[in-house]
């Protein structure tokens, strides 16, 4: 009988997965939280503990950014990296993911991309490179950005599970893994993606394109023109201040401020004060409309992230929380006798809800209460990230595809013939490779 129970419960945690992304955006939280009240009032389960502090670094952070982006923040840093990806146009598989991951990583997000695709378009098609390779591995690479940065959702989610007795492991023990797994993932990868597809003379479609006129010889390839202020400058330069203390918090406890038991204090009350602060200092230097901070962009999808991880991170953790014992030894011996499959679930997850924090609250939970060590767990998780672009889905991969005139990028009509696909699958396994073997070795 309580075997039953247990497949029901399950079923309504997966059913409760499947509505939210048919409807995708706040519908992941609504039918979270829906499904919550099934297993309390149902089936008599205790009820589980809502994510308070990661919605509350979550809710810091976007607050800060959103600021910044107010102030033309985000238009300065996508200058900046418009100009490292122009500086070296032959190299622009490799260069282009790198400065997207990195601008992703500085600023929390990966709607920073957006702006940066017709100049990553421009500078390939110039250049004789086809632009399905560097558009397609810069939309994936933002995806395992999201692992390595101090001020994203997903980290949000990941501190507040990881930094906590008995794991102990904090914000820095993280990113001293996902970092350089990252890096060494997208570095791989450019290798491989850059053998993907036939090159522009020799690729048919595009040459019947020239010949007709629908398409313009690459010299006479559009410039996009960005702009940014001084006031921008001053904006990103202030909320990247901010990140940089975070991790100099992180990195020496030494300096962070006592708690009421004489210990230094936990990060996460760290990240949440000083990305108010951020704000602040935004406010007060770059004096930007506050009444355009709730209909920017950041604020909008943060907020949506937020309600997503307080739906599903509390029905996940009301489920977890009453079986325990049995995911414990069940799961617990898969995941140890093949510790990929803890990669697999979150990177399945990912591909289902197109969300990282949600993934994380999800299976990373189940990894730590499994006995992998946080440091595996880190690593791992990092690259299963990449899952989210599996599918043509996502907002950024219809953006590239749109921005790419030559129409090498393509969405596909089977839903594994995109442009997206392959990359998505080999940045996932080097990343999730090279973050293991990081785990094993710093965790």
């Amino acid at each position: 009988m309580e075997a039953v129970k247990i497949v029901l419960e399950l079923a309504v945690v997966l059913g409760a997965i499947v509505m939210g992304t048919r409807s995708s955006g706040v519908a992941l939280g609504l039918w979270g939280g829906a499904g919550v009240a099934v297993l309390v009032f149902v089936f008599g389960e205790d009820v589980g503990s809502p994510p308070v502090d990661a919605l509350l670094i979550v809710l810091s952070v976007v607050l800060a950014s959103s600021m910044m982006q107010a102030a033309g923040g985000i238009d300065w840093m996508v200058t900046i990296a418009a100009k490292l990806i122009e500086s070296r146009p032959k190299q622009i598989t490799l260069i282009a993911p790198l400065v997207s991951f990195l601008f992703s990583v500085g600023a929390g997000t990966s709607n920073i991309l957006y702006p940066l695709l017709p100049v990553i378009y421009d500078v390939s098609y110039k250049n004789g490179v086809r632009p399905s390779r560097p558009l397609s591995l810069s939309v994936v690479s933002t995806g395992v950005a999201l692992a390595c940065s101090p001020v994203s959702a997903a980290m949000a989610a990941m501190v507040t599970l990881t930094d906590v007795p008995p794991y102990d492991f904090e914000l820095i023990d993280i990113i001293k893994i996902t970092f350089p797994a990252a890096v060494v993932g997208i570095v791989l990868s450019s290798i491989a993606v850059n053998r993907l597809g036939k090159d522009l003379d020799d690729d048919p479609e595009i040459q019947a394109k020239l010949k007709s006129g629908e398409l313009a010889g690459p010299g006479a390839a559009s410039k996009t023109e960005l702009v940014s202020t001084k006031t921008g400058r001053n904006a990103a330069l202030i909320f990247l201040a901010g990140v940089l203390a975070i991790v100099i918090f992180g990195l020496f406890k030494g300096i962070r401020p006592e708690a009421a038991d004489g210990t230094p204090m936990g990060m996460t009350p760290i990240i949440e004060m000083l990305m108010f602060v951020v704000g602040t200092l935004i406010l007060l230097v770059c004096r930007p409309n506050v009444a355009d901070v709730p209909s920017s962009t950041v604020f909008r999808a943060g907020m949506v992230s937020a309600i997503a991880l307080f739906g599903l991170a509390w029905l996940t953790d009301t489920f977890i929380s009453a079986h325990s014992e049995l995911i414990t030894s069940t799961v617990g011996d898969w995941v140890n006798a093949a510790p990929w499959i803890f990669a697999l679930g979150v990177f399945l997850v990912c591909v289902l809800t197109t969300s990282q924090s949600t993934a994380t609250r999800t299976i990373v939970p189940i990894g730590l209460a499994a006995g992998i060590a946080p440091g595996l767990v880190s690593g791992m998780w990092a690259g299963a990230f990449a899952g989210v672009y599996l599918l043509p889905t996502n907002g950024s991969q219809i953006a590239a595809a749109n921005f790419d005139l030559s129409g090498s990028t393509k969405l596909g009509s089977k839903l594994v013939d995109h442009s997206f696909f392959l990359p998505t699958i080999i940045l996932a396994v080097t990343t999730i490779a090279a973050g293991a073997l990081f785990g094993v070795v710093l965790g």
